[in-house]
């Protein structure tokens, strides 16, 4: 099949669409235009769909999708591939795929670049295949290519009962690691213990500077990946090893932040930080290359397991928002098409 081939798709299907900005209620059911696979390109027919924090700073304006992608939110799908563009020699109609996409995942179809979209690791159902791509290229790429953690290390994760915290907890144990991962209750943190971190602490009730010093028998944290910024950032250099390196990757804490540079120079820390959506597909297609080699058998062997929070109806997106501003979820919320 190629892009002139009849379509077997409807013209029409039902997406989430955002009317203005705002909360959760902006989100709103309607019926849109089904979108075209072209070059380089597959159409994918959505099983379930990824809900990130960028979906809410789409929603309140303040990350607005590339120029020429979906205005629809969603950067995750899992489904089937229901059209290929042209110079597409890797899939054919039918295959169940998972895909990073720039936006318009919430939806009945979606469009995803051919070389970005991998096939679902085996024992994986499409629920679980959906919260996959968005965490595991961000934790893949700054945390193994851009922190460059290493086998016997120490690596921290802020929010490790998130999406992106139980995935890179596991990742990074499986890989050899030893892990503290913050977190903001009794719950979430044994959820992170049992997942593999060595040392989980509730940053309610507990410093993590202190205790990961402690932890590390005085050395430091060697990598850390941090969601939160703010007054975060200057505390993640103080729990840093020498030649330590922090990846930010959010900053839910705020944006700007106040630092102790004498104390970066002395300890020869590293801060730096990515954001996954701008990427060009030549990026985001090596990254695709690196984790189907490295991070899929992990994953089929059992060693890596996808933690999904719950579950909602494409129609209630609203509803999945609002669970995941409680900051209650553990794991990834799903959207069911």
């Amino acid at each position: 099949m190629n892009q002139n081939t009849p379509a077997t798709h409807p013209a029409a299907m039902t997406g989430i669409e955002i009317h203005g900005k705002g909360g959760p209620e902006v989100l709103v059911a309607g019926t849109v235009e089904t979108p075209r696979a072209g070059p380089g390109q597959i159409l994918i027919k959505v099983a379930a769909a990824g809900v990130n924090r960028p979906d809410i700073q789409q929603r309140i304006g303040a990350y607005p999708p590339p120029a020429g992608h979906s205005k629809l939110p969603g950067l995750e799908v899992s489904g089937t591939v229901a059209e290929i563009g042209a110079d597409v020699t890797r899939w054919k109609v039918g295959d169940p795929v998972c895909a990073l996409v720039n936006g318009g995942g919430y939806a009945q179809y979606t469009v995803a670049e051919d070389s970005v979209a991998l096939p679902i690791p085996a024992g994986v159902d499409m629920i679980h295949a959906a919260a996959l791509p968005e965490t595991v290229f961000t934790v893949w790429n700054n945390v193994f290519e851009r922190g460059g953690l290493k086998a016997g290390e120490w690596f921290m994760v802020h929010g490790g009962s998130s999406g992106i915290g139980t995935t890179a907890i596991q990742l990074a144990k499986a890989l050899g690691a030893k892990v503290i991962a913050t977190a903001g209750s009794a719950d979430k943190c044994k959820a992170c213990v049992d997942l593999g971190a060595d040392r989980a602490i509730n940053y309610k009730t507990e410093d993590f500077v202190a205790i990961a010093r402690e932890v590390t028998g005085g050395k430091g944290v060697d990598v850390t990946l941090d969601m939160i910024g703010g007054d975060y950032t200057d505390r993640n250099i103080v729990a840093a090893a020498e030649d330590g390196r922090i990846v930010q990757i959010a900053s839910l804490g705020g944006a700007e932040v106040k630092l102790n540079v004498a104390r970066l120079m002395v300890k020869r820390v590293t801060l730096t930080g990515s954001t996954l959506r701008p990427r060009s597909r030549e990026v985001k297609t090596a990254f695709a290359r690196a984790i189907e080699a490295k991070v899929w058998p992990l994953i089929a062997a059992g060693k890596i397991k996808v933690v999904v929070d719950g579950t909602y109806p494409l129609a209630n997106a609203a509803d999945a928002h609002r669970r995941m501003e409680t900051s209650a979820h553990i794991g990834k919320i799903i959207l069911v098409i």
